[in-house]
């Protein structure tokens, strides 16, 4: 005996006998539910003739009607669809979702069980008991087994006024979203830990060590983070507009020694971005006019330009073997990496400058401190040799070697200095000095302690050879008795000193030498007693004002000392 058709009876809660359906049950088997969700998921699993409804139902056949309509819908969606209970269970769910988790019967299951009991990310930790509690959707990401990203939303299903007892769950795949957001990190995090050295590390490590290891770390990640396994970096020489290799690994070594300058037409692909500062994808090299062969049997190449503080300080390229190896985000990614590695060359280019103008200052600071003693020095035996002339020649000779260590002294402490930190390392000053400046001998006359030892701080720096008297009488005997009878270069001093005014100094300057190269300085509009009226109706030639500049005392310092020379040779 065949089984009777089935047919779905659909009704309220309170609904009577129905004189209709009670003659049908003859000929039909009457399933009997009072919720549309439950009649649309019969429907969805099992067999039925038809489906009744009383009249005063019709609303809910219409909404059962408009669930199977969507479940068409939902079939064919590319993200993952379930309907589930307060449980959690599985009433229903569509083909994506039996796809993903390769399984055809998924109704009946938990939830979360058929997806391999993923890690909650959050932002809601429990997104399907806040939805059935607050009756409002809630949403969160999954992280799966095979590092494999869900974001579900979870949103109640309302009926009647009770409180929602089943959760429409849409899933959607966000792996890629979230693996890409995950490398972005990593890179983030790679290039801050390029160049990241302890005070010690920094200390025990010399300049070339810091570039070896930061030359490592970008190795390192652009292998093991970017996947990337021929790479060349070149820096921006800009007096030279030349491109330098600073790192390349699986290039071919004509390739690596070839000169390339920052130039759009005939410097390959590395020429043209860092001419341009623009990216290069280049995806088929033999078609590609810019390319230059850099690994031998690269079929594509992807070239981005090293950015700091938006100008191109290099290239960083790399190479594949495949044609249209790389993709746009493989761009995004090389870019990205690439500001990091800049910065990360910038500041090792700053430390290295903080370690130098740490000696530099250490250094001058010594000479600071060394520097008026040593001034002290020379005056006194100065003072004792003019004392002894005439008398013990012995004496005489050994006041002369006092004199000649004393400078000594000085000379050493430079020397030592820019062995600690050559002065081409040092970051380039606001105020450009002559050349011609370097090594001039230089005598200060000023009361003021302050103005010597800032005589010997700016001048020194640029190279000068300074030394300091205190008054017009000690600048006389310093000059008497300067190295074997030659003069200073040049001699500054103030028009009023405690023992005479400027004009006086002049004036007894010119009895010892014919060419006296003197500076005289004065506040503007001081000068009660005309000194240097008179001096320059003597021949004087060069005043500085006070406050004066940096650049201008360097340039009067050179001009005085040419004028020297120039009458020197003609004499």
């Amino acid at each position: 005996m065949s089984p009777k058709p089935k047919i779905l009876h659909l009704c309220g809660q309170n609904e009577g006998d129905d004189p209709e359906l009670s003659r049908m049950a003859d000929r039909f088997d009457i399933e009997v539910v009072q919720n549309p969700i439950r009649a649309f998921l019969k429907l969805c699993r099992e067999d039925f003739a038809g489906v009744y409804v009383s009249a005063q139902h019709a609303d809910h056949l219409r909404g059962v009607a408009r669930l199977l309509q969507n479940e068409l819908i939902l079939q064919s969606m590319p993200d993952g669809v379930a309907l589930i209970d307060a449980h959690n269970t599985i009433l229903w769910g569509n083909a994506k979702l039996q796809e993903w988790t390769g399984q055809q019967d998924i109704v009946g299951q938990h939830f979360y069980t058929l997806l391999g009991n993923p890690e909650i990310l959050g932002p809601d930790f429990g997104p399907f008991s806040t939805a059935l509690a607050t009756g409002s959707p809630s949403t969160t990401t999954l992280r799966c087994p095979a590092n494999r990203f869900f974001r579900i939303h979870a949103a109640p299903v309302i009926e009647g006024s009770g409180p929602p007892e089943n959760l429409i769950v849409t899933i959607h795949d966000v792996t890629d979203e979230e693996l890409q957001h995950q490398k972005l990190a990593a890179i983030h995090k790679a290039g801050a830990d390029l160049a990241n050295l302890t005070t010690d590390e920094l200390f025990q490590m010399t300049v070339e060590e810091r570039i070896e290891l930061l030359k490592s770390n970008i190795l390192h990640y652009t292998e093991h983070l970017l996947n990337f396994d021929v790479v060349e970096i070149r820096l921006l020489d800009k007096k030279t507009n030349r491109l330098m290799p600073l790192l390349a690994v699986g290039m071919e070594p004509e390739a690596v020694e070839r000169k390339l300058y920052r130039v759009t037409e005939g410097n390959g692909v590395t020429g043209y971005v860092a001419a341009t500062g623009k990216s290069y994808l280049c995806d088929d090299t033999t078609q590609d006019p810019l390319y230059l062969e850099g690994c031998r049997g690269a079929k594509s190449s992807l070239t981005v330009p090293l950015v700091l503080h938006d100008e191109t300080i290099g290239t960083f390229n790399v190479e594949s073997p495949r044609p249209r190896a790389f993709t746009e985000q493989d761009r995004q990614f090389l870019e990205i990496f690439s500001r990091n590695v800049a910065a990360a060359l910038n500041t090792l280019e700053l430390l290295s400058v903080e370690k130098v103008n740490a000696a530099v200052e250490s250094v001058e600071a010594i000479h600071s401190a060394v520097a008026l003693p040593v001034d002290d020095i020379l005056i006194d035996a100065v003072n004792v040799m003019e004392s002894y002339i005439g008398h013990s020649p012995d004496v005489v000779e050994r006041l002369q070697r006092i004199l000649r260590n004393a400078r000594d002294i000085k000379q050493v402490i430079q020397k030592v200095g820019q062995q600690m930190a050559p002065a081409e390392a040092r970051p380039s000053s606001l105020v450009e000095a002559p050349p011609t400046i370097r090594g001039l001998n230089v005598l200060v006359v000023d009361a003021d302690d302050a103005v010597r030892v800032a005589a010997h701080n700016l001048l020194e720096r640029f190279g000068c050879i300074v030394e300091t008297a205190h008054d017009g009488g000690e600048c006389l005997k310093m000059v008497r008795n300067f190295q074997c009878g030659d003069c200073y270069q040049v001699i500054i001093a103030d028009i009023r000193l405690p023992d005479m005014g400027g004009y006086d100094l002049y004036m007894a300057l010119k009895q010892e030498h014919e060419q006296i190269p003197l500076v005289l300085m004065t506040g503007y509009g001081y000068d009660p007693g005309h000194s240097i009226v008179k001096a320059r109706q003597a021949g004087l030639k060069h005043v500085l004002y006070k406050p004066f500049r940096l650049d201008q005392l360097l340039s009067t310092v050179e001009m005085v000392a040419q004028e020297f020379h120039a009458t020197a040779r003609a004499s």
